[in-house]
């Protein structure tokens, strides 16, 4: 059989670095960059979306940016399509394959594939740059989840998830804490099992690619200090004016892009819903929520090796036994 191709993923929440630390891992190996980013893949929206400067486009090649009109539909899918295509030419030239941004589900659609029938579940909501806060009482659900497990023990979640989703408890072993009380919770919330969840949506435990994954962190309050300078940085480089150019060109405010973390607080001011103090508060806020979210939402992966954005020489290690056959 054909070894799968390799991919390196460099994940990770909003602000924390993870262009750099690419940057910084794929120019010695001649490695091109695909962008997992749900914002970069639209035309002139640059600012809001912090877009890797012409500089660093010049050091590595990047894929995925600027693909879409701030109107055209783009989803999962569609990235998946583009990016299984870029895999293909980087492959062929010889070169390794970053993927790197922190859309959770377009890596993950990348890397397990999407269901492309017509079957729909509700599932819950991931984290998105667009307006919302994801699925409400998750957290709840998990503590009184974990409190069972304490007080009953780990065998009686495992029984109650093998009759709910049979199919599921199949795969996980019963001592897995994590994937036992995660199962149940997807239970809880959506009325769904997993397994069904799984099968709507195509994915699958068993890789397409070969995979090294790193996901870069730093603490919380370094973290949100860097949201809120990059903020200010993005408003003193003209995010505002950005957007008045958008909406002259006739991109309606209501359109999913515009509705984007950034995007929809500017609009907002400039149709007169909020004074500029309380609309740059608002932005800072809502993109560390954002940046909450997609932190929580890759802590969920265990096949993710955490690294502070500056162990460059950890990662180029453990990417160089990657490569060389040593990795998975």
């Amino acid at each position: 059989m054909p070894q799968k191709p390799s991919l390196i993923i460099i994940s990770g929440p909003t602000c924390i670095g993870k262009t750099d630390a690419a940057i910084a891992l794929a120019e010695p190996l001649g490695a091109e960059i695909i962008s997992a980013d749900a914002m970069q893949v639209y035309r002139y929206m640059d600012i809001g979306t912090a877009k890797p400067t012409e500089e660093q486009l010049a050091r590595v090649r990047h894929h995925l940016i600027d693909v879409a009109d701030p109107d055209e539909s783009f989803s999962a899918a569609r990235f998946k399509t583009l990016a299984e295509a870029a895999v293909r030419k980087i492959c062929e030239k010889g070169r390794p394959v970053f993927v790197v941004g922190g859309a959770g589900l377009y890596i993950k659609a990348l890397t397990l594939g999407l269901f492309t029938g017509k079957k729909q579940v509700n599932t819950p909501t991931l984290p998105s740059p667009l307006k919302g806060e994801g699925l409400g009482g998750g957290e709840m659900v998990r503590k009184h989840l974990r409190a069972e497990a304490k007080a009953l023990g780990l065998k009686a979640l495992y029984k109650r998830l093998q009759k709910v989703d049979p199919a599921a408890a199949a795969k996980i072993h019963p001592n897995d804490t994590y994937r036992i009380i995660r199962a149940l919770e997807i239970f809880e919330l959506t009325g769904t099992p997993l397994s069904e969840h799984q099968r709507a949506h195509g994915f699958s435990d068993n890789h397409r690619y070969r995979l090294v994954k790193f996901g870069l962190f730093v603490d919380r309050k370094i973290l949100y200090d860097r949201i809120n300078r990059r903020v200010d940085r993005m408003l003193d480089s003209g995010l505002l004016e950005e957007v008045k150019w958008l909406l002259d060109q006739g991109y309606s405010s209501s359109l999913k892009s515009m509705q984007s973390i950034g995007y929809r607080h500017m609009t907002g001011y400039l149709q007169g819903t909020a004074g500029w103090d309380e609309t740059v508060d608002l932005f800072k806020r809502d993109t560390r929520r954002y940046a909450k979210r997609q932190f929580t939402w890759f802590r969920a992966d265990p096949e993710i090796e955490w690294m502070q954005p500056g162990q460059i020489d950890d990662m180029r290690s453990k990417i160089d036994s990657f490569l060389t056959g040593g990795g998975n």
